[in-house]
């Protein structure tokens, strides 16, 4: 969707991320790693606009209206020279077409139940957690795995909520702030996908007034993580769980993702879950929000 056919609230939301990124990025790239000379009179570290528009090739002029979020016209190459000289990871580079308005169109979120065949897999995944959430993060099924090992109450309704404020799974994660950084970069990536959505702006005002470790991060402007990677738990009593964690998007659900973990190989985590998790009837072990 363009800048041009957004609401207002929406455009002005999307020039303010598009202002913050972009200096941001321009901070940590300082002249020598471009091969420029520092020169004198710098007040900060980072390029100036004027030597990020000379190395992307583009007008002075054009270059500060796209850090201000103006409604420009914008093409995907010259977007790429930004990315190139401001060293854009891959997310970060997808992150700065979708505020530029590049973004492809997203399908319409979905208001559907989660079909019965999703909960049988749900079930079927036992003793491995799994769950689905929507594109707010809110969880909508959950196996009975998924509870006892990320330690679920009849409060935890959002997955970006949980992390940040159920104190027992906090202290369950290792290297907790690494895992934090990753999830709220995702977060953020989700938010831009949905530039006309104000609810992640409303969970992240929310987020940033209840978690000071939500708000400290947020600032930094993470953005983008892997869809599968490594998650470790130590449950007391028991020993450090370790997963592998894969995140599927359901097409019939727009929006919706699954997430699945499998115990690491050569972890002792399979065992382990079998003495965590006893398999009942499956078609009593997963619930929805």
């Amino acid at each position: 969707m363009g800048i041009s056919q957004l609401s207002t609230d929406a455009r002005q939301r999307r020039s303010s991320e598009m202002r913050a990124f972009l200096r941001s990025r321009r901070a940590r790239v300082t002249p020598a790693d471009v091969g420029m000379p520092a020169g004198e009179g710098r007040r900060t570290p980072g390029l100036r606009r004027e030597e990020v528009a000379v190395l992307a090739g583009v007008g002075v002029s054009w270059y500060t209206w796209l850090e201000q979020g103006r409604d420009i016209n914008v093409s995907a190459d010259v977007l790429d020279a930004v990315a190139r000289v401001l060293r854009l990871e891959p997310a970060e580079r997808e992150h700065l077409h979708l505020l530029a308005g590049l973004n492809p169109p997203q399908a319409a979120p979905s208001e559907g139940r989660v079909p019965d065949a999703v909960r049988r897999l749900l079930a079927g995944w036992l003793p491995r957690p799994a769950y689905v959430i929507d594109r707010h993060w809110n969880v909508l099924a959950v196996n009975r795995a998924a509870e006892i090992v990320f330690q679920c109450t009849e409060y935890d309704h959002n997955c970006l909520v949980s992390f940040f404020t159920n104190a027992r799974y906090r202290a369950a994660v290792v290297d907790w702030h690494d895992a934090a950084r990753a999830m709220v970069g995702l977060f953020r990536a989700d938010a831009a996908r949905y530039p006309d959505d104000p609810e992640f702006g409303r969970l992240a005002a929310d987020m940033c007034a209840a978690s000071p470790a939500f708000a400290e991060i947020w600032a930094e402007l993470p953005v983008g993580g892997p869809t599968h990677g490594t998650k470790a738990l130590t449950i007391p009593g028991l020993g450090t769980l370790t997963f592998e964690a894969t995140t599927l998007p359901l097409p019939e659900l727009p929006g919706h993702r699954l997430s699945l973990h499998t115990p690491a190989p050569g972890t002792g985590t399979a065992e382990l879950l079998e003495r965590l998790v006893v398999v009942s009837d499956p078609g009593s072990a997963d619930t929805a929000a």
